[in-house]
């Protein structure tokens, strides 16, 4: 994923890289993340160069984004969406 579609995504989910970030992956371990204080410019760059870092799935709809974990996200987002596509009509 390159950093423009990572930032839409985040803006669309209205959260930081952290809160999005993969704790438990080894990168996460070798590149220090949990013993220093990381940007979210630097740790973006992070995330880019190495996906293992990004919690996945995410799913985009139109203008919204979920992290799927819980997987209930993703049939909250659905809903959602389908009942403001009714609306609309």
């Amino acid at each position: 994923m390159d950093r423009q579609t990572l930032e839409r995504l985040l803006a669309k989910m209205g959260a930081r890289p952290h809160d999005i970030l993969r704790t438990n992956e080894a990168v996460y371990k070798e590149l220090g993340l949990g013993q220093r204080e990381v940007s979210d410019d630097e740790l973006i760059d992070l995330m880019v160069q190495h996906p293992d870092l990004v919690q996945r799935p995410i799913l985009e709809i139109e203008d919204r984004a979920v992290l799927g974990r819980p997987t209930e996200r993703i049939g909250e987002l659905l809903d959602q969406m389908g009942m403001e596509r009714k609306e609309k009509s």
